[in-house]
């Protein structure tokens, strides 16, 4: 399964190089602070890139937080397992007619 994660990944980025190569023309890019002008497929590179970037670092501690809950819960549930087994089993409490 994880090599296809990896393959799938590789191929988006090679997508984006082909479509960075086609695009050469140079455009006006208006951020918050300035302006600048760049290839259009530097800019798509670059946009990219920090989508990648910011995806991964939103699912990165998502799954941090669970492995840690995980860990948690694992800790808890050795410390109940060995005191429920040195208990006593209650006997049935039968009725009287």
């Amino acid at each position: 399964m994880k090599i296809i994660k990896i393959i799938a990944v590789l191929a988006l980025f090679l997508i984006a190089l082909a479509l960075g190569s086609q695009n050469q023309e140079i455009v006006t890019f208006n951020y918050l602070l300035a302006k600048g002008e760049f290839h259009l497929s530097t800019l798509l590179g670059v946009v990219f890139v920090v989508g990648f970037g910011i995806a991964w670092v939103i699912f990165a501690s998502v799954q941090f937080k669970t492995q840690l809950q995980v860990r948690r819960l694992k800790k808890k549930l050795k410390k109940y397992e060995p005191a429920e087994a040195e208990q006593p089993a209650k006997p049935a409490v039968e009725k009287q007619a």
